[in-house]
């Protein structure tokens, strides 16, 4: 009597109760998340009626894509693919100084041959941007970089001689790109460097041992060994990179001079929010605008993780499962079951 009871308290199983404990983020996900992105695809099926939404069907892509229509749908089409390139021009823009310089520095602070001192300080230091909101930063990037001459880099710039008038870094098209693109490395290279530290004090030191015994220099290290395991990373860095870049808002929004956008820097995030807030509300164009950033991130997020499957483990698994195959075909032939 007591074994079987023994038994059955072994056999209880306390699965339950982590499904029970992720359950409240399945909820709030489904209420303010999975709902109003139904509701999104929806309403980019509908576009503005003469009193009400009507139903549309695809036209609203239609007129954002291909601009075969009225002056007003070539409009948007023009308008759109403007956005998308200026987009993505921030984007990679930011993206790439980011790694190379968050790759840097964490290669830098993690190598144990270097006896750098203050590394807490400097790592700190690097990170604190990060906490900063993006409208403190916008505010800040606008007042340095004001474009009169009372501006704190342009009095630097024309009191050292370097130019002989205040530049424009905030209506100009490439001075604006290139404050933004700054302001955004700035920001966020700091968490993109402590994720890659962290991922590379992840790596076993025995494998740095073996290549340090074995006379390696460092150039070797970092690219037979370092970066190669540090691919996983990376690519979720790259994936997490793509998705805030493509939904940037708050800089090009708050980067601009008065009440004026500047088109150089006016993103999809921005596209959509002043369609919404047209007079008349134009809900089908934000809405289709908004479908479409979703499927370009999908597409993008979804070659970025193909790039991250292991092609060995892949192949070895591919090989068992022709195995068991065989296996199992030839035990048919022999009258097997």
């Amino acid at each position: 009597m007591r074994s079987s009871a023994k038994n059955k308290i072994r056999s209880i199983s306390y699965a339950k109760y982590g499904y029970l404990f992720i359950l409240p983020f399945f909820i709030v996900y489904f209420i303010f998340q999975l709902v109003p992105l139904i509701n999104t695809f929806k309403l980019s099926l509908y576009g503005n009626g003469k009193t009400t939404l009507e139903y549309v069907g695809l036209q609203n892509f239609k007129d954002l894509l291909t601009g075969v229509g009225s002056r007003s749908v070539v409009a948007q089409h023009d308008s759109f693919l403007r956005v998308l390139k200026n987009t993505l021009i921030l984007w990679f823009g930011n993206f790439l100084p980011q790694i190379s310089l968050s790759l840097l520095l964490a290669v830098w602070f993690t190598n144990i041959r270097l006896k750098i001192k203050g590394k807490t300080f400097f790592k700190i230091v690097m990170y604190l941007p990060n906490i900063v909101t993006a409208a403190s930063v916008a505010a800040l990037f606008l007042q340095l970089f004001s474009k009169t001459k009372y501006g704190p880099i342009n009095s630097i710039l024309m009191s050292s001689g370097l130019t002989s008038g205040p530049i424009d870094f905030v209506t100009d098209k490439w001075n604006s790109r290139f404050t933004i693109m700054f302001a955004q490395t700035w920001m966020w290279f700091g968490n993109t460097m402590i994720m890659l530290m962290a991922a590379i004090m992840g790596i076993s030191p025995s494998l740095f041992e073996a290549a340090d015994i074995d006379g390696a220099t460092g150039g070797q290290v970092f690219r037979k060994i370092t970066l190669p395991l540090l691919r996983p990373m990376v690519v979720y860095t790259l994936v997490t990179s793509m998705i805030g870049g493509l939904q940037m808002w708050d800089m090009p929004y708050l980067y601009k001079e008065g009440t004026n956008f500047n088109k150089h820097t006016e993103t999809i995030a921005v596209y959509i929010f002043n369609h919404f807030h047209d007079t008349p509300h134009n809900y089908g164009y934000s809405a289709a605008a908004s479908v479409i950033l979703f499927i370009i991130t999908a597409a993008l997020g979804s070659i970025c993780f193909a790039m991250n499957v292991d092609k060995d483990a892949l192949a070895k698994k591919r090989q068992i499962k022709e195995a068991k195959k065989q296996q199992k075909l030839k035990t048919k032939s022999f009258g097997g079951f």
